[in-house]
């Protein structure tokens, strides 16, 4: 199972990477790294994907810079970790709490 306070000592370390796909999708998104990063610093995981190739990951749900909801996929690769996407939870999908899916 991951742990928040590893993908912040991940970031910390400066051993948090992005692919040139999810930094795309993050400009499209008008997400800015600092977002990302702020999300992870204060956030908490809401779901673990154990079972993700080639490496485990989660979700985790945090506060941009700007105070807004968002979710941040990460994965952990055992010394670093990996950002595979970030959204702006959407409400039709996502319960109030912005934690638990819509059924």
């Amino acid at each position: 199972m991951i742990e928040i306070k590893k993908l912040q000592a991940y970031y910390q370390a400066d051993m948090v990477f992005v692919t040139a796909h999810a930094a795309e999708r993050f400009r499209q998104r008008g997400i800015q790294a600092k977002d990302i990063r702020q999300a992870v610093n204060n956030g908490e995981i809401i779901e673990q994907y154990p079972d993700d190739y080639p490496y485990p990951s989660c979700l985790i749900m945090g506060l941009s810079v700007k105070m807004q909801t968002i979710h941040v996929v990460m994965s952990d690769e055992g010394n670093c970790s990996r950002i595979i996407t970030a959204y702006y939870p959407d409400k039709e999908k996502w319960e109030d709490d912005l934690k638990t899916r819509k059924v």
